[in-house]
């Protein structure tokens, strides 16, 4: 009897443990798995609503993500960042970054705008399912 209640006992908990999850793993938002550049995206969104605070703050915003990936990071759709438009609106934004990264604390949020809007010119354009998400950004 009490090879069969440690038998019984050692299936259970087999079987509880099993069926645990990982409630901090992260799945991804794309059925099909996150591209190089989705991901980038998306902590480049995050980067921006941190930076909105500082700039809400008074503050001179630092740029935290290597946004200039946004040149060779693979899409989600093949092909789909070799197009003249997605080139022009990408050198677009590298630039409106750099300027913020260079601008004075007083200039801060003309020139986070202008970033937000080049995110926005683009998504409008060539990919605008985020367009909801990335107007959050704006001040």
């Amino acid at each position: 009897m009490k090879k069969l209640l440690v038998f019984l006992t050692l299936v259970a908990s087999a079987y509880l443990l099993s069926c645990t999850t990982d409630a901090n793993a992260k799945k991804p938002l794309n059925p099909n798995g996150d591209s190089e550049l989705a991901l980038l995206m998306r902590a480049m969104f995050d980067d921006g609503m941190r930076m909105k605070a500082q700039v809400q703050r008074g503050e001179k915003p630092d740029v935290a993500v290597a946004f200039e990936k946004i040149h060779t990071a693979t899409p989600t759709e093949a092909g789909k960042n070799a197009t003249e438009a997605y080139t022009a609106f990408a050198l677009s934004y590298v630039q409106a970054v750099k300027a913020l990264k260079e601008a004075q604390p007083g200039e801060a949020e003309t020139y986070y705008t202008g970033m937000v809007n080049a995110c926005l010119n683009c998504h409008n354009a060539v990919c605008p399912g985020p367009v909801v998400r990335i107007k959050k950004m704006l001040l």
